[in-house]
């Protein structure tokens, strides 16, 4: 019973901060925010986000705000898998760390998912415009123009973004 409550407490907790690090990386690639996707996420991160970056600014466009309350969350869900865990609470500089990590990890997935959606998108076809493939062209894009420019397309295939998912899920397999 205890494992099926940490899993939940895991999973919610993850995509929550999630909406955190996805609305950080929207500003930061400067998507479009009259998009729906953009909206929702807006909506669910403002109550925290606001009272906070009323005491922290944005500084060089980067919404600090967001990123610091992206890190409170992850230490508090950090903290009840501990708990829920029964192991003790190690120490500040280890915790920190903890968090960290689990962060780096949260970011990476949300980047593979990312890229791994808009490469399905582009196969399948959405039959027009949809309101997530602006979002995900404009989250992904930064990585995978890099390596497009080192792997050219063969034969009207982009392989860049399998390159890219490979990069990203040994990041997250040396993080993890």
């Amino acid at each position: 019973m205890a494992q099926a409550v940490s899993f939940l407490f895991s999973t919610i907790g993850e995509l929550y901060v999630s909406c955190y690090l996805l609305r950080f990386l929207m500003q930061w690639v400067r998507a479009d925010f009259h998009n729906p996707l953009s909206q929702f996420i807006v909506a669910v991160t403002g109550p925290l986000v606001h009272p906070v970056r009323r005491v922290i600014p944005a500084w060089r466009g980067l919404d600090l705000a967001t990123v610091l309350v992206a890190l409170l969350l992850e230490l508090v869900l950090t903290l009840i898998l501990i708990s829920l865990s029964g192991k003790s609470v190690p120490s500040t500089g280890l915790l920190l760390l903890i968090v960290l990590q689990r962060l780096a990890v949260n970011a990476a997935r949300l980047f593979f998912f990312a890229v791994l959606l808009r490469a399905i998108l582009s196969w399948v076809g959405t039959g027009g415009y949809h309101p997530i493939v602006a979002i995900l062209t404009s989250i992904t894009e930064p990585l995978i123009r890099p390596v497009r420019r080192l792997i050219r397309p063969i034969g009207g295939l982009d392989l860049a973004p399998l390159f890219v998912l490979i990069g990203l899920q040994a990041l997250i397999v040396a993080l993890g």
